[in-house]
Parts: structure tokens; C-alpha cells; sequence
């Protein structure tokens, strides 16, 4: 039996130099990044940030957003941004 999820409404609080626009929901394989964030202490205590990344299929539900950097340059480096995503399920059933 599948189980159905009700989409939340998205929108943008103002707009950056790429005005608001949609992604559409998709599933894709490629290599990808999670940051964590490590305390280091000593004299001069700080945070540093250490990456890891895997493959695997996993999905990206639809995303209305705006930012400053071009939609090229969102669409060149997709794998390259760090994102977040369910490892039990990275395939998630359809959206209504």
C-alpha cells in the first residue's frame, strides 16, 4: 500500500538577483555532501566544518526558492551543494 504525502505550499520572503522560481520534484543518482560541524578546543576554541559524501538514488521534492547566484550556476553545481535528504528512504512516495 503506498502511502500519500500533502504538499506544503512554498514561497519566497523577497528576492534575490534570481527571482523566485520552481523546481519540480525528480530522482537522480550523484555523488553528494554532508557538512559537520566539529568544536575544536584549545586556546582559541572554534568550529570547523568536515565534509563526507556518498552516491545513491535519492529524491529532491519540489523547491520554490530565489537566491544570488545564476541558475546556471544552480544547475552546474547541484551535486556539489551540500543537502539533506532521508537515508532510510531517499525515494519517497508521490506528493499529492
Amino acid at each position: 500500500m503506498a502511502t500519500l504525502v500533502k504538499a506544503v505550499t512554498q514561497r519566497t520572503e523577497g528576492a534575490g538577483r534570481e527571482p523566485e522560481h520552481t523546481h519540480q520534484p525528480e530522482t537522480h543518482t550523484h555523488d553528494h555532501y554532508h557538512l559537520a560541524h566539529v568544536h575544536v578546543e584549545g586556546a582559541d576554541p572554534e568550529w570547523r566544518h568536515q565534509a563526507s559524501w556518498h552516491t545513491h538514488e535519492h529524491d529532491h521534492g519540489q523547491a520554490v526558492h530565489s537566491h544570488d547566484y545564476s541558475r546556471e550556476n544552480e544547475q552546474e553545481h547541484h551535486g556539489r551543494r551540500a543537502h539533506i535528504h532521508d537515508h532510510l528512504h531517499p525515494v519517497h512516495p508521490p506528493v499529492l
